[in-house]
């Protein structure tokens, strides 16, 4: 049995606009500087708690949870706004479960907000789980996400895949145990990937596929 695992913001979706807008607009009430889009690249990947810590001027990082409360309030009305799929992602979700690769996302976006984005872009997939940050367990790269998609799974003998843009991801992969696949088109690009010991590089989402489903992944 082979399982993919992926990570959703910059894997499955380009989320950067929306997220961007997010944390602009807390940070506005705050009266703190905005960022660029591009900037945001790098202050995802490990929840929007941190992310808004991270959005923060240094003098300011008291307050992340006043920020974050902001964020939350409009991210929950516009998470849809500007998110769409990267090209080929619905196509090679369909061709792994074709073939009887188990499907799952694993992500540090909130849950209940990662749950509804794919219920609206991937309708009909067949997903074992959608993960997503909560309180009842640790972000990526703990290993918890993934031992509990694991372990919803029929049967041990199981190939295992995380696919995702970030070294959270790949790290999240090799504290697992499991086989990474990084996605150059995400947020972090080839380079970071790499440096983190990426198993595998997928340039397209056609790659995916391509690594998951052949015989021999050496």
């Amino acid at each position: 049995m082979k399982t993919a695992i992926f990570d959703l913001d910059g894997t499955l979706a380009n989320t950067l606009t929306d997220l961007a807008d997010a944390v602009n607009y807390g940070l506005d009430k705050l009266s703190c500087p905005r960022h660029p889009y591009d900037s945001y690249r790098y202050f995802l990947g490990n929840g929007a708690k941190i992310l808004c810590y991270r959005a923060l001027p240094q003098n300011k990082k008291e307050l992340t949870d006043t920020l974050h409360s902001y964020f939350s309030e409009y991210y929950g009305e516009h998470y849809l706004d500007e998110t769409r799929l990267y090209p080929g992602i619905k196509e090679v979700l369909s061709e792994l479960a074709e073939n009887g690769v188990a499907l799952a996302v694993a992500t540090n976006k909130p849950q209940e907000v990662a749950r509804e984005i794919v219920k609206v872009l991937l309708p009909n997939l067949p997903f074992v789980k959608v993960l997503g940050g909560c309180d009842e367990r640790p972000k990526k790269p703990d290993i918890a996400i993934i031992a509990e998609i694991v372990n919803e799974l029929p049967s041990s003998d199981n190939e295992v895949f995380m696919i995702g843009d970030s070294n959270v991801d790949i790290q999240t992969a090799q504290n697992a145990g499991i086989q990474s696949i990084g996605c150059a088109w995400g947020f972090r690009g080839r380079t970071e990937l790499e440096d983190a010991g990426a198993d595998f590089i997928a340039e397209s989402a056609a790659d995916i596929a391509r690594v998951i489903l052949k015989d021999d992944n050496t």
